[in-house]
């Protein structure tokens, strides 16, 4: 019987490794944390774990390599992604002054499903993460690993990614860490927003210039 383990180690470093990198998922989660009640950022990181079976589900079906090679199909995706942060971004920066509190930006209680919403559509709306999917079954994942192995990871991933950002919810959410923050959150939330602001101008200068698919690449 093969042994995955080698291969299933590797995953787990490189996946390890971008979860843990600074980007939208972060951005985001960072802000439910300090802005939101625990009980919502941690929906908000459970909504980020299963994003990520979107991810799996379209490259295990060869899905996510077709949409990376379709140029116009790609391109709709980035734009939909950078519109999809532009949106959280102008609501972190209308955020009135007053320190975090745990409201919502326009002063209602956020829902349980929206927490879980924004984490799940700030997920599976990342063109990065189609790239690094796509990527990761087609390149480090070998073509003869069995589909029920290949699903393995997928789950395992997904878990994984949902058990990072829940710690990170239960870190920010501790009361000495919101105090610390608390006077600077009416600047966290411009900060915030200004970085989603330039992820999404990073996304669409992408699709003007054609990088980040295969074609813009050749």
């Amino acid at each position: 019987m093969p042994n995955y383990w080698p291969e299933f180690i590797t995953v787990a470093i490189i996946h390890f490794l971008a979860v843990a990198s600074p980007g939208p998922d972060f951005a985001v989660m960072l802000r439910q944390a300090l802005c939101q009640s625990r009980r919502n950022a941690l929906l908000t990181a459970f909504g980020i774990g299963t994003g990520i079976l979107i991810h799996v589900g379209y490259s295990l079906l060869g899905i996510g390599l077709i949409i990376q090679q379709s140029l116009v199909l790609f391109s709709i995706l980035k734009v939909v992604g950078a519109v999809y942060l532009t949106w959280i971004a102008i609501q972190c920066l209308r955020s009135k002054a007053g320190g975090v509190h745990v409201e919502t930006t326009n002063g209602e209680p956020q829902s349980g499903f929206s927490a879980y919403r924004l984490g799940f559509l700030t997920n599976a709306l990342n063109p990065k993460a189609t790239l690094f999917f796509v990527s990761l079954f087609s390149v480090i994942i070998s073509p003869g690993t069995p589909i029920a192995i290949q699903s393995a990871y997928g789950i395992y991933m997904a878990v994984a990614t949902g058990l990072w950002f829940m710690a990170v919810a239960v870190f920010f959410t501790l009361p000495r860490i919101r105090k610390a923050f608390n006077r600077f959150g009416y600047w966290l939330d411009r900060l915030m927003g200004g970085v989603l602001l330039l992820l999404a101008g990073q996304l669409l200068f992408s699709t003007v210039s054609g990088e980040g698919s295969i074609q813009g690449k050749e």
